[in-house]
């Protein structure tokens, strides 16, 4: 290309760019006008600081592309409650002393602290299991009071589990449901039953496994001696999400296939996910967020229930436990690590 040519288009693409910025600058501006005063969020998430950064990412994202611009239109006050019952309950009374316009909590666990302080200030929630048996909402339809949401439970989801687990180990006769009883508030009341049922269905005998600490993480796993008639189902709350390389590492050693309901599980190593996809939920949660701040009230706000789900298989891990993964299940799968 001739020199001059190409400065020519290094100017006219400099001049483009320039053009560019001189309308997205004043479309920002506009959207900090958005609201006379500064509008306050509250956001407590119950796991560590270092496992949120997507969830931070697509929240705030999500609220610029509805015109709030975090220190320019609102104030976004993170706090982290790193699975501890007790700082989530620090944090919680914390945020809603500074008297938010509305609060994001995420998890049950944080739901309940948020609730405990106040009756007020709209509380917005993801990844809940059960906000009806939680006694977070009188109904999915009419929350009917301060808080509403997205819960990333369906019924089928833990039926889906066992079906999986199935296809990759036809012989499997036991199933290990692997939960926290103290952080997974919801889970006896409303999930242990729906696997239950799944797992007489699919002539599986269902093993409730709680685990508080990660020697009963070690205890469980590799108390299991018969890998080949043995499956685990790992629930995905923070407890364990913070446990997972844990998880992972013994399930490899021992060759126990098992599933989670969120990608990161396959992601970070695990042999395979299936659930509902969380980032869809924060994306939501903002929208949720906007229209409270525009006058919405919480109670008229329904609480909506997962419906994009996703599978995550890592080839990675099966190879590394002797696994042969079912060609139909690698077909339906979203993404295949390999």
């Amino acid at each position: 290309m001739p020199q001059s040519l190409g400065v020519v288009m290094q100017r006219r693409e400099f001049i483009t760019l320039l053009g560019g910025a001189a309308v997205a600058l004043p479309l920002a501006a506009t959207r900090a006008q958005q609201g006379a005063r500064m509008h306050r969020i509250g956001v407590l998430f119950s796991a560590r600081k270092d496992t949120t950064s997507q969830f931070v990412e697509t929240f705030t994202k999500s609220l610029f592309e509805l015109g709030w611009i975090d220190g320019q239109n609102i104030k976004i006050d993170y706090r982290f409650a790193e699975n501890d019952v007790e700082k989530a309950r620090t944090f919680a009374k914390e945020l809603v002393e500074l008297k938010p316009d509305v609060t994001l909590a995420i998890n049950t666990l944080v739901v309940a602290a948020f609730q405990h302080e106040t009756k007020s200030i709209p509380i917005i929630f993801v990844a809940v299991t059960d906000p009806v048996a939680s006694g977070f909402v009188a109904s999915l339809s009419h929350p009917g009071g301060n808080i509403t949401g997205f819960s990333n439970f369906e019924p089928t989801l833990v039926a889906k589990h066992i079906e999986i687990l199935k296809e990759i180990s036809p012989g499997m006769t036991v199933v290990l449901d692997m939960f926290n009883p103290d952080i997974n508030l919801a889970y006896l009341a409303s999930v242990y039953p729906v696997v239950e049922a799944a797992a007489r269905y699919h002539a599986v005998e269902h093993v409730a496994a709680p685990v508080r600490s990660d020697a009963d993480i070690e205890r469980v796993i590799s108390g299991l001696r018969d890998t080949s008639t043995t499956g685990l189902i790992v629930a995905g709350e923070p407890f364990l999400r913070a446990r997972f390389d844990l998880i992972s590492s013994i399930t490899t050693r021992y060759r126990i296939p098992f599933v989670s309901p969120f990608r990161f599980f396959a992601e970070g190593g695990g042999l395979i996910s299936y659930g509902s996809d969380l980032i869809e939920q924060y994306r939501q949660a903002a929208v949720y967020i906007d229209r409270i701040m525009k006058g919405a009230n919480p109670a008229d706000l329904p609480v909506q229930l997962p419906t994009k789900f996703e599978m995550v298989i890592n080839l990675k891990t099966a190879k590394a436990m002797g696994l042969t993964m079912p060609p139909a299940l690698l077909g339906r799968a979203d993404e295949v690590i390999e």
